[in-house]
């Protein structure tokens, strides 16, 4: 067996966590614990982990990776995927939607180092699954709402929410790492700075010329809820629609 193609063994750790979280039969109390510490370890391994590069660079490389989203309010998965990738320090493209056998998929490419990159993939199965089992009892309050627009705007509110919690979570886990390196090396930010730029190269190169587009409108009454919901995953752009030709950037 390939131990490279193995987890790290603290994101089996987390993995254990979250999916604890996912339990439908977990209480919301014990669904906000497993997440508020899944996020917490997270944020720390993703900080460890640069600071592991600066010292050792083939432990950690810049990469890409592509997610398909599919299925139910694809389109608003795909803004939560693209809300944790920014929030965890990714570029992120949108590829234009394709049928398959009648499918709709929508292709996020995700720019980032590997070991971030792992950590929004684990982050955005989760969080979907949490979502798509909250969207089971979101139901609108005014008489004759749509449903389903209620629900994508429930699903913009959790996106914002989640993205929301992450920026705070990895901004801790900079601020602890800073504390306890006391002036050793070069500081977090710098190191950070750094991985950020060469992301931002690795994803110039790959799309010189990207398109621009908007954010979908939204006309449900959901977001309040949804932002409530996020705040009980305790986890997590500008967010866009997909061109038919031509990629575009989130």
């Amino acid at each position: 067996m390939n131990d490279e193609k193995q987890p790290h063994p603290k994101l089996a750790q987390i993995r254990a966590m979250l999916a604890k979280a996912e339990d439908p039969a977990a209480t919301p109390e014990e669904r906000k614990a497993y997440n508020a510490k899944a996020l917490k370890l997270m944020s720390k391994f993703g900080i460890e982990r640069a600071m592991l590069a600066e010292k050792e660079p083939n432990s950690d490389k810049v990469s890409d990776r592509s997610i398909s989203v599919e299925g139910s309010y694809a389109l608003e998965r795909r803004l939560l995927l693209n809300e944790i990738g920014r929030s965890l320090g990714a570029k992120v493209v949108y590829n234009p939607m394709r049928k398959v056998n009648g499918r709709k998929i929508y292709r996020v490419h995700l720019f980032g180092y590997t070991s971030d990159l792992d950590r929004i993939e684990m982050l955005f199965a989760s969080l979907s699954l949490q979502a798509t089992n909250g969207l089971v009892y979101a139901r609108p309050w005014v008489p004759g709402e749509s449903v389903a627009a209620y629900r994508r705007s429930w699903l913009r509110g959790f996106t914002t929410e989640i993205g929301s919690r992450l920026l705070g979570a990895e901004k801790q886990a900079q601020d602890d790492a800073e504390e306890e390196r006391s002036g050793e090396g070069r500081s977090v930010a710098l190191v950070l700075a750094d991985r950020k730029s060469i992301v931002e190269a690795a994803q110039a190169r790959a799309y010189p010329k990207l398109g621009k587009a908007k954010l979908p409108k939204l006309t449900g009454t959901g977001q309040r809820d949804g932002r409530a919901a996020g705040r009980r995953a305790d986890i997590g752009g500008p967010r866009v629609e997909a061109t038919r030709r031509q990629a575009v950037s989130a």
